[in-house]
């Protein structure tokens, strides 16, 4: 199946480096499955920023990981629509991420792309 005409949304911050076990913890065990269950969300996966090495320009560059937020999420979606609907809404406030997690992140990014 295609995800052409699909969309994703990018949902990126940093975290305070005290609550970054309660962070991890929360989002893959109660944050991600609650937001699963909201018709239209297809897939998510997380992403951690990290430094790496890359050959361009007949040399090897190496690229820090500085300036972006740490972490970031990617939700495949039907329509950016999903992101409005009540059950949505409902799912980002359910379970310890809205009261134990949500105030200790910082640098909030979101974006949506359509997937060409």
């Amino acid at each position: 199946m295609s995800s052409k005409g699909h969309y994703v949304f990018i949902a990126s911050m940093d975290v305070d480096p005290d609550k970054e076990d309660l962070f991890n913890e929360v989002y893959d065990n109660e944050h991600i499955p609650y937001l699963m269950e909201v018709e239209g969300v297809i897939a998510v996966q997380r992403l951690r920023l990290c430094a790496f090495d890359m050959a361009i320009g007949g040399e090897i560059k190496h690229v820090e990981a500085s300036g972006a937020p740490r972490y970031r999420a990617v939700y495949e979606v039907t329509s950016p629509a999903v992101l409005k609907s009540d059950a949505w809404a409902e799912a980002v406030e359910r379970g310890r991420w809205a009261t134990e997690v949500r105030p200790y992140t910082s640098n909030r990014q979101h974006e949506m792309r359509e997937i060409m």
